[in-house]
Order: structure tokens, then sequence, then C-alpha cells
């Protein structure tokens, strides 16, 4: 069981997590109207910090805006969210990295199916960070469910009731025997995981599908894009079929709460030859961004 720390932010206070609680009737739990990020948090000498944590703010308001809800952004600007951050971490004893989920739920009871001009409301909880694959040779299964396609729910803004697929592509990967899924778009090109963006490394080059793949612009993901070109890694954005990842050099996937973790097998298929320089090297480097004092990623609050 994932520990969950006790005091939660709710209703612009702090309080036990136990009452924080949402109505049956209220758009979050009737329709799934309500958009979310995660981020670190770490504690270092200088005290408090988060990851990129302005950037997880941005994405907030921005998923909010994509399906129309905007009431939120009006009320909460970036220096309220961040104090609210800083209150529920010193509500809570913590001592090792941890993550901070952030939602804003639309909180109207019964509004039908609208999202203007409706209340909200910000929750945020910490919990231990664990990771949600194997970091050492993930199994993956193709999904026999396709991404939902950004033309039916907004790929790039993380709706909770958009979930629901990747819970089918992960349950039926889970009873098939594997880590996780691997998801492909109405056209057959690779997305990303259940909840994580995927990179392969093909002759020495590191490819990611692009933006338009229906794939969440993860966070991550764009933190990796960054390390690579770092490290001259030469890196490319582009549609990637299924039978490259067959023959992909090294496979892994990104994500806040997948770290970087290293995908071995794709369908019964092995990936490369258990030697993952490209990605040892890049996951050499974005470990170091969580020990290293002082770093452009992680910031104090």
């Amino acid at each position: 069981m994932t520990k969950i720390y006790p005091q939660a932010y709710f209703e612009n206070i702090i309080t036990p997590i136990d009452s924080a609680n949402i109505s049956i009737a209220s758009s979050a739990v009737l329709y799934g109207l309500s958009v979310y990020t995660v981020f670190p948090i770490i504690f270092k000498k200088q005290g408090i910090s988060a990851f990129r944590l302005q950037d997880h703010y941005i994405r907030l308001i921005n998923s909010a805006k994509i399906i129309g809800i905007d009431t939120f952004e009006k009320d909460w600007n970036f220096e309220r969210f961040t104090k609210a951050v800083k209150e529920l971490i010193q509500a809570n004893t913590i001592d090792q990295l941890v993550f901070i989920r952030a939602t804003i739920h639309v909180t109207d009871l019964v509004p039908g199916t609208r999202s203007r001009g409706l209340a909200t409301n910000l929750s945020m909880f910490i919990y231990e960070a664990n990771p949600i694959i194997p970091q050492n040779g993930a199994r993956l299964k193709t999904s026999v469910w396709r991404r939902i396609p950004d033309s039916s729910i907004p790929s790039r803004a993380k709706v909770n009731g958009a979930y629901v697929n990747s819970v089918l592509g992960k349950q039926d990967a889970i009873d098939s025997g594997y880590d996780d899924c691997l998801f492909l778009d109405t056209q057959g090109h690779v997305c990303e995981l259940s909840a994580a963006n995927i990179f392969m490394v093909r002759d020495g080059i590191l490819i990611t599908p692009s933006q338009s793949s229906d794939i969440l612009e993860g966070i991550n993901r764009k933190t990796i894009i960054e390390i690579a070109k770092s490290l001259n890694i030469q890196v490319i954005e582009r549609e990637i079929d299924l039978t490259e990842v067959y023959i992909a050099d090294e496979l892994f996937a990104c994500g806040t709460s997948a770290f970087i973790a290293s995908i071995i097998e794709v369908d019964k298929r092995k990936i490369g030859y258990n030697v993952y320089p490209i990605t040892q090297k890049i996951k050499k480097a974005y470990d170091e961004v969580f020990s290293d004092e002082d770093n452009q990623f992680f910031k104090l609050i």
C-alpha cells in the first residue's frame, strides 16, 4: 500500500485527508471533470525544493483551459499556488522524496455536461514516491485499446476522467502477465504507456513520439530531452511505428511516477542486447538532478 500523508489541502485550508471529500453529486464525480498534475518534493540543505513547480502549475492551468474550466485561474496565480504547496508540506512530517498530487475539481452539483462558469476547488495531498513500473526491466504489451485521440479527449490535458483509457490498457496488460501497456494511436503509431512517455534509441539517436502523436506533453519528457541535448545526444521527435520499437537498440519510459525505467521486452520480443548505454547515461544525469544541491530543475519554495 502506498503511504499517504495525513494532512491534505482542501477548500483553502489544511485538513485531515479523511475529511477532504467531494459530493457524489459534483461534476468531478459524475463526469470525471477534474484536472491534475503530480510533482516531486525533496528536502535539501537549503530547504524544501519542488521539481519544475511553475511548469506543473502552467500545465494544471492549461489542462483546465483546454476543457473549458474557466473559474480557477482567476483566483489562483502561481504565488498563491506555491504558498498552498508550502503550507501542505509544513503540515506534514516528511523526510524523504515524496509526490504531491494537485487537482482542480469542478464542484457544482448536477450542472449537466458543461464546464464553464462552474465552481472549482483545489485539492492537494502527499504520498510516498514509489515507482509505478519496474525500474530495471519492464515488460510491455501493446494494448488492445487505442489511445484516446486528441480530437475526442485532449491528450495534452491531464483530465481525470480520461484515465479510464489508461486503466483499461494497464489492467489488460497486467492480466496478460506484463508490467504495463504500450498504447498506439488510431493510425497505429506508438503513443505512450498507461501513465508514462516512451523513448527509444536507434543507431545512437534518441527518438520519441512527437507532440502530435496523442501523447501527454510530459514535464519529465521535456526534462529528458533537455538532458539528452546537454549530453550531446541527438534527439528526434516524430511518429514511431510499432515494428521500430521491436528492433530498437534501447527503450525506456519516463514520468514523475515512472522515473526512468528500462524496457526490456515488448509483445514477447526482447529489446536490444541487455546493454543500454544511452539510457544509463541519461538516467545518471537525471538521478543527479535529485541529489545535487543546486540544479535548474528543483527550486526552493
